[in-house]
């Protein structure tokens, strides 16, 4: 069934650059209420959906900030019984009890370590346990700043590997591509079960386009929906989500 069209303009980007991502990640999290961790989970956008679904969620974030306005949007959605912030980073989950779901959106890329970060990530899993793991894409970011006039950081991100940090330009911070991440997957425990891209037309369909024209929006979320799942268009996507298991028992 087609998602509705938001109203609002920048809703209906939104819904382009989030519908994929959340309908792949609603299907993976377990069936009956279980204990989701949410690294890097920021003011709770995405843990208090996953609450309403009916999971316990822990998000750990170092902003105090963050996790205050995650408890006035738990409260205010009605979860809040559900929904628990602890200050903290990637360098903090070895306290962590073992968990269902493992969320981790936008973090990687700042990592220091990312085959370290990915370790501890499958460490928090229990066994079979899932990891959503979004991470943004290098020849995405390549030709956003190619088509910017920043060609010098363009041609650096291009040849940097997976555990770079580019020098300059904007947006600094490590770029994947989806066959750099499977060996780093594998090496910290874990199985790839699915890749999508995400945001592979939405960040460049002209946002006019998408206020004035009758249909657009649903269009383009539709066109998300079938572009997702198709690896030939991944180096399109503005970042990957995998989904991942841990080792059975």
């Amino acid at each position: 069934m087609p998602a509705p069209t938001p109203e609002r303009p920048s809703e209906r980007r939104g819904a382009a650059r989030t519908t994929v991502l959340w309908a792949t990640l609603r299907d993976a999290l377990p069936s009956e209420p279980g204990d989701v961790l949410d690294v890097g989970g920021g003011t709770g956008g995405l843990a208090v959906r996953v609450a309403e679904l009916g999971h316990r969620v822990t998000v750990v974030d170092p902003s105090p900030d963050a996790l205050a306005m995650l408890a006035r949007r738990a409260d205010e959605r009605g979860v809040a019984d559900r929904v628990r912030g602890v200050q903290g980073d990637l360098a903090d989950l070895g306290s962590v009890e073992p968990v269902d779901a493992v969320l981790c959106h936008g973090v990687l890329e700042v990592a220091p370590d990312p085959a370290a970060a990915l370790g501890a990530l499958a460490g928090c899993l229990r066994a079979d346990g899932v990891l959503s793991l979004v991470v943004a894409q290098r020849y995405a970011a390549v030709l956003a700043r190619a088509m910017a006039g920043h060609l010098v950081a363009a041609r650096e991100l291009l040849a940097a590997g997976p555990g770079d940090v580019p020098a300059g330009g904007p947006g600094r911070g490590r770029r994947f591509t989806h066959e750099e991440l499977r060996p780093l997957l594998g090496d910290a425990g874990l199985d790839v079960v699915s890749v999508h891209g995400v945001r592979v037309f939405a960040d460049l369909v002209p946002g006019a386009l998408l206020d004035l024209e009758p249909g657009a929006a649903q269009a383009l979320v539709e066109l998300e929906q079938a572009a997702a799942a198709r690896p030939e268009l991944f180096p399109l996507a503005t970042q990957l989500h995998v989904v991942a298991r841990g080792a059975r028992t």
